[in-house]
Parts: structure tokens; C-alpha cells; sequence
């Protein structure tokens, strides 16, 4: 299970005091609240050889519209309004999704249930305030049990551009959105990758993922999503093929190969349509 297998990873020097991501009781007290995000690390494969490919190396796709499949979608559904309590926590935007620490502060640590074993991660929410102020935040790790279901632990950035951090917990309402983004989709070979196994990650898709294909022996095959999120091909087929990003839109867009670099972010020049 998800929730047994997330390390609870607390930010060194900040105290953590009342937080309903640690403790899972409702903030009392009129004090700062830093909470705990968790890690997830992925396990390491047998090194293998070295990779050669004859690909390309850049990438090049083209959208392929196919109609919306509602069953895409995980808990975290288009057009439905959640609510539930908002907390924050030292965010660098690296966490459980796997994303390398960013500039963005304005991100989100998912509670374990809308998590959904990485489903939710890259998915771009909207956070209201009782108050009326509101905040675009991008899900980038998990707030692991006691995070109670509906519960959101913002950076404390984001937090502060709702409330005064001083509250340490306030009610909110939230939404998936379909943020404009100038910045396309890139892919990622998890370290250790090679012909004989690869993980695949795609990073700043607009849209909530719902499924990664490879193609191999010219035909597609759909891989297995990690709770780190990466999409594994554990017997190599497809490493370095060309690959197929499905958005739960139903949207499709096919990359062209690219080289097995490990670790190494490659860009795309595609990305989902706004919704």
C-alpha cells in the first residue's frame, strides 16, 4: 500500500508543531505550522550496458484528438469542487512525483487517498479561500496519512498568498484547472536505464497523465505507473522507442524516440491542450 510504503521525510532545522499532516489534529493555536513531506524512492535496477542509439536528438510529435474518455481520470475528476482543510509545509517542489527542486514556489503535496499512487502528480489545482482569494498550485508531492482525505499541505508560499501563515490551518475549496503553460512537455529516463530496462517520466504536462505507451515490435504497449512516478518497461521493450502521452482528456500525443540518456530532461515540442 501507498501509505506503508511513502517515507515521512521532515525539512531539516523547522519545527513541526500541531500539523494536521504529522499529528492529524486541527490546528488550535495561533503559531506557525510547518509540516513533513514525504519521499518515495524508486527501487535501482542491475547496471546494465551501454546504451547506443541511432535516434534522433530531438523530439517531434503531433496532437492525435481522440474522444474524451471519462474513465481516465482518476479521484481527482474535471469539473468537480472538493473541499477540505489546507495546511503548508517547507516546499523546494521536489517530493514523492520524482520532480527535481524548482524555482515554482506555488506547489502542493497531495493527501495520500487523491494521490492515488502518483496519478495526481503534475495535475494543476485551484485553491479557494473562505475569503475569497484563490491560488493556482501544482501537485508536485504526497502528504502521506494522518492527511486526512481532501486535505492540501501548500508550500508555504502558497499558503501565505491565502492566509496569514500565523492561522496554521484554514478551510478550503479546490479544483482541477488547465492552466496556460508556455513551457512544453519534457521526458525523463530514470537513472539506471538502458535497452534492457527503463523508466519514463514526462514533467510539466498541463493536463493530469493517465497513461504512457512504448512502442515496441510495432505495436503500442501501455506501461505500469510507479507510485514515484515513473512508467517502468521492465524487460527494456520500447527504451529509446518512440512513446504515446495520453492526458484523462482522452487527448494523445506521440513523441518520436529519443536517446536512453539517464537522468538527462529532454524536451518536447508538444503539450495538452488547455480545457
Amino acid at each position: 500500500m501507498l501509505v506503508a510504503a511513502a517515507l515521512l521525510m521532515v525539512t531539516a532545522g523547522i519545527a513541526v508543531q500541531g500539523n494536521a499532516s504529522v499529528s492529524g489534529r486541527a490546528v488550535a493555536v495561533a503559531t506557525p505550522v510547518t509540516t513533513a513531506s514525504a519521499t518515495i524512492t524508486a527501487p535501482s535496477p542491475t547496471p546494465d550496458p551501454p546504451v547506443t542509439s541511432s535516434s534522433p536528438p530531438a523530439s517531434s510529435a503531433r496532437p492525435t484528438p481522440v474522444a474524451a474518455e471519462t474513465a481516465l481520470a482518476g479521484k481527482i475528476k474535471p469539473g468537480a469542487t472538493r473541499t477540505g482543510p489546507a495546511t503548508f509545509y517547507a516546499s523546494d517542489g521536489g517530493g514523492a512525483c520524482s520532480y527535481d527542486p524548482g524555482p515554482d514556489p506555488l506547489t502542493v503535496a497531495m493527501n495520500w487517498s487523491d494521490y492515488e499512487d502518483s496519478k495526481a502528480c503534475g495535475a494543476y489545482i485551484m485553491v479557494k479561500a473562505a475569503n475569497g482569494k484563490s491560488i493556482t498550485v501544482r501537485v508536485t508531492n504526497l502528504c502521506p496519512a494522518p492527511c486526512r482525505v481532501g486535505q492540501l499541505d501548500l508550500s508555504r508560499e502558497a499558503f501565505a498568498q491565502l492566509a496569514n501563515p500565523q492561522a496554521g490551518e484554514i478551510p478550503v475549496t479546490w479544483t482541477l484547472v488547465s492552466p496556460p503553460l508556455e513551457k512544453k512537455i519534457s521526458v525523463r529516463y530514470k537513472t539506471g536505464s538502458s535497452q534492457y530496462w527503463c523508466g519514463i517520466q514526462a514533467i510539466d504536462h498541463r493536463n493530469p497523465l493517465a497513461r504512457l505507451e512504448v512502442q515496441a515490435g510495432g505495436q503500442w504497449k501501455e506501461l505500469p505507473r510507479k507510485e514515484y512516478n515513473y512508467f517502468l518497461s521492465e524487460n527494456g521493450a520500447g527504451c529509446g522507442g518512440a512513446m504515446a502521452l495520453t492526458d484523462i482528456y482522452g487527448e494523445r500525443l506521440v513523441v518520436n524516440p529519443l536517446p536512453v540518456k539517464p537522468n538527462v530532461t529532454q524536451p518536447t515540442n508538444v503539450q495538452f491542450a488547455v480545457r
